[in-house]
């Protein structure tokens, strides 16, 4: 008679395709995820992702995980000007959200553009000295230790030896599956609502080169990421304590160059710019509209440097706000696919 063994049993297991639930708009657009070969996503993958992105055991002293700064009910980003590590520590950026990542087409993560990929990216905070302040072999070794994690690393990976690769692998697939397209704007695109008349107006601002000049940097109707994934200098300094993509790069014409996020849940997101410095709506749209800032590398699509920004009335800028608030996801803020 032939017996299979558990452990054969378990060699014989084949990971399931995953499917991603790509929002019409991205397709209608023909805007395609980018799926690294050596990673594809599957529902074991996903799931071990998800399972390691809310476990605070990848922190150095089991009290932070990415969850910690990286909060689902917060568009995956936190409140707070600069986040703190398990060590008390605070960075000097504000903490990124994540979605639409699989849609990153320059591979580019991270303020600065430092990591070449959403499995780079999840590999530095794990080992930060303000972040997580963890040791990649010991986590490792926890992790092979645990009751749970070999079998779902193997039903992910085809291998009980659980390493940073496949660990940042795992997180990965999740962070690919966190996906933000479902806001009033969007169902207006689809036919499915009307905007109000300040909504109206407030996008037909946004889209004007000669009042608030946005869509370059920031999306369209024809771009429902509203995120050109570049870097810019926008005029927030004259100078640069923090030289961004420049201090990546090493070239100059890079100094006070950071990633323009997108401004998909914005009303979720707050505080904002790379270093958390705007705390509503409303100062961001002053600055673009009486704040901007000459220097050096300041980009050409600042137009209005030199007038201090587009000058938007009192009504524009609400109506431009109105605007900016029916990109808010309800629906992706409130998906149990995506807590814990």
């Amino acid at each position: 008679m032939n017996c299979t063994s558990k452990e054969e049993k378990e060699d014989l297991y084949t990971p399931i395709p995953y499917n991603l639930k790509i929002p019409t708009l991205f397709a209608d657009k023909l805007i395609a995820p980018i799926i690294p070969t050596n990673n594809p996503l599957t529902e074991e993958g996903i799931a071990l992702g998800k399972k390691l992105f809310f476990d605070k055991i990848l922190s150095g002293n089991g009290t932070q995980s990415c969850a910690t700064c990286h909060d689902p009910q917060k568009a995956f980003t936190d409140d707070r000007q600069f986040s703190d590590g398990i060590d008390g520590i605070f960075g000097n950026r504000n903490s990124m959200p994540l979605f639409n990542l699989a849609w990153n087409f320059d591979e580019r993560f991270f303020w600065d553009g430092r990591a070449l990929s959403i499995e780079r990216q999840a590999f530095e905070p794990v080992t930060n000295p303000i972040e997580m302040h963890a040791n990649w072999a010991i986590v490792a070794n926890k992790l092979q230790e645990h009751s749970e994690y070999p079998i779902l690393f193997k039903q992910a990976f085809g291998t009980l030896t659980i390493d940073s690769t496949l660990v940042t692998k795992a997180i990965a697939q999740f962070e690919r599956t966190i996906i933000s397209g479902n806001s009033k704007f969007d169902q207006f695109l689809r036919g499915e609502t009307t905007l109000t008349t300040e909504e109206q107006n407030g996008f037909d601002i946004f889209m004007d080169e000669a009042r608030g000049d946005c869509f370059h940097c920031h999306g369209s109707n024809n771009n429902p990421l509203w995120t050109d994934n570049s870097f810019h200098n926008n005029g927030l300094d004259t100078t640069f304590s923090d030289l961004g993509l420049g201090a990546i790069t090493g070239d100059p014409a890079d100094n006070g160059k950071f990633k323009s996020p997108s401004i998909r849940n914005l009303v979720y997101t707050a505080p904002y710019m790379h270093d958390g410095r705007f705390s509503t709506i409303e100062e961001v749209i002053n600055h673009y509209s009486e704040g901007l800032k000459p220097s050096a590398t300041i980009d050409p699509l600042m137009k209005k440097v030199n007038n201090g920004g587009v000058n938007l009335s009192a009504k524009d800028k609400a109506d431009l706000k109105a605007f900016l608030l029916s990109l808010s996801d309800l629906d992706f803020i409130n998906n149990s696919n995506l807590q814990e």
